[in-house]
């Protein structure tokens, strides 16, 4: 139990951080969306590009490991897509539904639980991980741009997707990086060093921000809320130890970390792209909250499994 508390709190106890912050005045209305922002366009690219510029493929390319983790994100989006698309016939709101089923928050939690509960062991899974629901949130993104711009000409939507696609630094920063790795040319140390800050950065403010993010109020459907939380930090993470553990039988682990990382929470990134599109995020914002809150017992007891319990 004192090794689930070892875990668990530091990243918590940041989220609370957040949440007593706001809740007390000391951050400001819009620090969340701000601090969203820096963690966004700054801090998290930077992390992802160190690492990837100091990674190797035969370290990121780990097929087992992305089969499990990809495949139960893949079958849960779709799933939810597919009943949200049933229901309301609603392209770009099936998508958002779909991607806050399936969306782990891997680069604000993933990463610093990981290292915690695994060691730097937890690194590479968690990193990969947070390439593979960048991916999920690229697919996300070009059915959004189509549901919302029907009404345009193919070339046109295509052109849009292609523009908001390469220009998302959470999807930029890891290929850059990857690209640096292949050229095999060292970073100018002044220039790492600030990307090192960067990097360095990200976990702390972006636990923050989810602590300042649950304090935001919106309608919402509080049914659909429910069923899209249960998906995320039940299904989710069952689909995976079925698919590596039973099918795939990964080494314990990468077992360990595939499941962990697909009980996370839903992240802020569908709640982003929800703001982006001035669609109606009051579903996501309530998803975010529910898992949240929720991922405390979930992710304790999965910890408790992980060690024997």
């Amino acid at each position: 139990m004192f090794y689930v508390i070892n875990v668990v709190l530091p990243v918590f106890a940041l989220i609370l951080l957040g949440y007593v912050s706001g809740r007390t005045g000391k951050l400001g209305k819009n620090a969340s969306t701000e601090l969203n922002r820096f963690v966004i366009w700054l801090a998290l690219p930077a992390q992802l590009f160190h690492f990837a510029a100091n990674s190797t493929w035969q370290s990121l390319w780990q097929p087992e490991f992305i089969e499990a983790f990809g495949g139960a994100g893949l079958l849960v989006y779709c799933l939810i897509f597919g009943i949200s698309w049933w229901r309301k016939r609603d392209l770009a709101l099936a998508s958002f539904s779909g991607l806050s089923a399936s969306y782990s928050n891997t680069g604000y939690m993933g990463i610093p639980l990981c290292i915690l509960a695994l060691g730097q062991d937890g690194l590479a899974p968690a990193v990969i991980s947070t390439f593979i629901v960048f991916a999920l949130f690229a697919l996300a993104t070009v059915f959004i741009e189509i549901g919302m711009l029907s009404h345009k000409k193919p070339h046109e939507i295509g052109w849009s997707i292609l523009k908001s696609l390469c220009t998302n630094p959470l999807l930029v920063a890891p290929v850059a990086g990857l690209g640096w790795s292949l050229s095999g040319i060292a970073l100018y140390a002044p220039l790492e060093q600030v990307i090192s800050f960067l990097a360095a950065a990200a976990s702390p403010c972006a636990l923050v921000s989810i602590g300042l993010f649950l304090l935001q109020k919106s309608e919402f459907n509080s049914s659909e809320a429910w069923f899209i939380s249960i998906a995320k930090l039940i299904l989710q993470p069952c689909l995976a130890w079925v698919i590596a553990g039973p099918i795939l039988d990964l080494s314990e682990p990468w077992l360990n970390a595939v499941v962990i990382l697909s009980a996370l929470p839903t992240g802020t990134g569908p709640f982003m792209l929800a703001q982006y599109y001035d669609a109606n995020s009051g579903n996501i914002s309530r998803v975010v909250l529910l898992t949240t809150l929720g991922s405390l017992l979930t992710l304790s007891l999965i910890l408790m499994w992980n060690k024997g319990f």
